[in-house]
């Protein structure tokens, strides 16, 4: 799959340059993936529409990169696990057993790293 048609969503994405999610989302689109980023409040963030509910994500979601803490997370596991995404990063700081689990019950795939290093690293 090529990075253009790689479909990246972004829970937790921040307009502020100075957050892990909004330098994320810059990151992967410097790298060429289709990405959109999520929040409730903003229409925008660098650039990109933003979704403000996970029910209006484009699908097919390939990679799901969370940056959004569990207890945020956690109300919201069933429409998670009904994006169907391919896999799931856990960033530092979004670790959830409970989604986790849910994700192995569904048969997703997920570990915990950092997005920004595994597109340093070209582990993406």
């Amino acid at each position: 799959m090529s990075n253009e048609t790689h479909h990246v969503a972004v829970p937790g994405a921040s307009p502020k340059p100075a957050r892990y999610a909004n330098q994320a989302v810059r990151l992967l689109k410097e790298h060429g993936y289709r990405v959109t980023p999520i929040h409730p409040r903003f229409e925008e963030i660098e650039g990109l529409p933003v979704a403000n509910r996970l029910a209006e994500v484009p699908r097919p979601v390939d990679t799901l990169t969370l940056y959004v803490g569990p207890a945020r997370l956690e109300p919201q596991i069933a429409e998670l696990v009904a994006l169907a995404p391919g896999r799931v990063i856990f960033n530092p700081g979004t670790e959830s057993k409970a989604f986790q689990a849910a994700l192995d019950e569904a048969g997703i795939e997920w570990f915990e790293a950092c997005t920004l290093v595994m597109l340093r690293t070209n582990q993406f």
